[in-house]
C-alpha cells in the first residue's frame, strides 16, 4: 500500500491538473471500489471547482467549491493517470508498462482546463468519498489519525507521550496511524535504521517515567522527517503497483538502507541485514547497529 511519500508524490502530480479547474465530465464506471460510491457521485461532482488539493495521512482531499471534500485513497494497487490533448505524460527513468485494461479505469474526471484525470484500480481496494467539510474532522476515515510527521507540531515531545507506557514494540507503535500519519511498513524500518533503534524495543523506551521525551525520541523524529523528505524528493518508492500521476516510477527504493536487504551487508557496518516478522509484516534491520 503507498505511504505517505507516495501518496504526496500523487499529489503533487495531480494538482496542475485539478486545482483552479472544474469538473466538466465524470464518468464512474461502476457503482462501488471498495465502498459504493456516494449517491449521485458524478451527478454531485460536475460543475463544482477544485479549490485546492490536499493531503491528510494517505489519503487525498480535494476541497470543492460546493463545500464538500472529495477524500480519494489509492488502496493497494490504486493509481491516478494524467493526460492532456488526448496524450498521457512522458514517462520518467524508473518507467514500466503499466495496465491497460480499461476494465480497471473505474473513475475518469473530465476537467475544465483539458485534463483528464483517470483513477485505475485492479484490486478496488481505493476509495472515493464526498463529505462535508464542516464534518471532514468527524469524519470516520480521518477523526482518529494521528499527527503529520512533516507538520511542525510533530516533534519529539508529542512522540514521546503516545508511546509513553506501551508495551507495543517501536515497529507496531510507528505503524500504528493513531501515533503518527502516513507511516508504513517501508519507512517505519528506514526510519528506525537512521535512528540506530531496535524495531524489537518496547515504544515506550523513547521516554522517561514523566512521559517526556530522552534522546532515542529526539533521533527517532529527525530521522522520520529525514527519511520522509527523501522519500518525497525521488518521487516515493515503487514497489509493487506505486506509479507517480505521470506514469513514472519513484526511485527512493534505490536509496534503502534495510528495507528488503535481508541478508545484504549493512552500509554502515558491513554486519548482515536481517528480516524478522511482527504484527504479520516483514521488519528489515541490522541486529549490530540497532539497539
Amino acid at each position: 500500500m503507498p505511504e505517505l511519500p507516495e501518496v504526496e508524490t500523487v499529489r503533487r502530480g495531480l494538482a496542475p491538473a485539478m486545482e483552479g479547474a472544474r469538473f466538466t465530465r465524470v464518468e464512474a464506471r461502476r457503482r462501488d471500489l471498495r465502498w459504493p460510491l456516494p449517491k449521485d457521485f458524478a451527478k454531485r461532482l460536475q460543475g463544482t471547482m477544485v479549490d485546492g488539493l490536499g493531503r491528510r495521512a494517505k489519503y487525498l482531499l480535494a476541497d470543492l467549491s460546493s463545500g464538500d471534500v472529495l477524500v480519494m485513497h489509492l488502496g493497494m494497487s490504486g493509481s491516478f493517470r494524467v493526460s492532456h490533448d488526448g496524450s498521457e505524460q512522458a514517462p520518467g527513468n524508473y518507467h514500466h508498462e503499466r495496465s491497460k485494461h480499461a476494465a480497471h479505469d473505474h473513475v475518469v474526471f473530465h476537467m475544465s482546463n483539458g485534463a483528464t484525470v483517470t483513477f485505475n484500480d485492479p484490486r478496488r481496494f481505493g476509495s472515493m468519498k464526498l463529505v462535508p467539510r464542516a464534518k471532514l474532522e468527524q469524519e470516520p476515515l480521518l477523526r482518529s489519525i494521528g499527527p503529520e510527521p512533516l507538520g511542525n507540531e510533530f516533534d519529539a515531545r508529542m512522540l514521546a507521550k503516545a508511546c509513553a507506557g506501551k508495551k507495543a514494540s517501536l515497529k507496531a507503535a510507528l505503524s500504528d496511524q493513531r501515533v503518527v500519519a502516513g507511516l508504513g511498513n517501508i519507512y517505519v524500518c528506514e526510519a528506525l535504521f537512521r535512528a540506530r533503534l531496535s524495531p524489537k524495543r518496547r515504544a515506550s523506551t523513547i521516554a522517561d517515567r514523566n512521559g517526556k521525551p530522552n534522546q532515542r525520541a529526539e533521533a527517532l523524529v529527525e530521522a522520520i522527517k529525514t527519511v520522509l523528505h527523501a522519500a518525497i524528493k525521488a518521487g516515493g518508492s515503487s514497489l509493487r503497483d506505486h506509479r507517480r500521476a505521470d506514469g513514472s516510477l519513484g526511485d527512493f527504493q534505490h536509496n534503502f538502507q534495510v528495507y528488503d536487504r535481508d541478508g545484504k551487508p549493512c552500509p554502515t557496518c558491513k554486519g548482515k541485514v536481517k528480516r524478522i516478522v511482527q504484527t504479520g509484516r516483514s521488519t528489515f534491520y541490522c541486529p549490530s547497529c540497532q539497539k
